[in-house]
Parts: structure tokens; C-alpha cells; sequence
């Protein structure tokens, strides 16, 4: 697992049925394209976050495959319509295998 991995996700906690919400998410990772080299010129294997996935109550809302381009911790603003209370799953995968999932979530009232 990389080092100071840390995923942050802002969801409203409350929300009218068929409201539109804003999602916020960062998660911190340095990563790193694979096109530099070390003091010692050796090439850095690439280590980025490859893909991001978020689901609500298990139906896909945005699925991004993210290329070696993509920035240190990387931050993602999106909108999703909320029918119903309950539960986002963000999921971001990093090229070392690791999976890093944090959930949040909503009542709609």
C-alpha cells in the first residue's frame, strides 16, 4: 500500500427525493508518471491512481480511468440525483493492486 494514501469524500447528509447534489472527493497520492528518473538515473515505476469509481445503493454514478497525465492528489467535483436515502461507494484503485473505499451516506426526507 502507498504511503499517506488518504481518500476524502463531502456528501450532504440530507437531501429531498429526486434533489441533484454536488459530491466533492480528493484523495492523496503523490503519484508519479514513470517517465522520471531518480538521482541515480534509474526510471521511477509509474504509481498513479488508475481509476475512480462511485456508486449509490450499487448503481455505477461515474466510472474514470485516469492516465499517467493525471495530478497529485487527484479531485474529483461531480452531480448526482439523489431518489432515495442511502449509501455512496467511492472506490479509487491504485496500479500497485491496492483499492482504497470509503462510503457515505444520504437521507432523503
Amino acid at each position: 500500500m502507498a504511503d499517506g494514501v488518504k481518500p476524502r469524500v463531502k456528501v450532504p447528509k440530507q437531501a429531498s427525493a429526486g434533489d441533484t447534489i454536488t459530491i466533492k472527493t480528493l484523495i492523496s497520492h503523490k503519484m508519479e508518471s514513470g517517465q522520471r528518473k531518480d538521482k541515480e538515473g534509474n526510471v521511477i515505476p509509474r504509481s498513479i491512481i488508475n481509476r475512480f469509481v462511485a456508486e449509490f445503493n450499487g448503481e455505477t454514478v461515474i466510472d474514470v480511468t485516469l492516465e499517467p497525465a493525471i495530478s497529485t492528489n487527484p479531485y474529483f467535483e461531480f452531480e448526482a440525483v439523489v431518489p432515495e436515502s442511502g449509501d455512496f461507494t467511492f472506490t479509487w484503485y491504485d496500479d500497485d493492486g491496492d483499492v482504497y473505499t470509503t462510503t457515505k451516506s444520504i437521507s432523503v426526507g
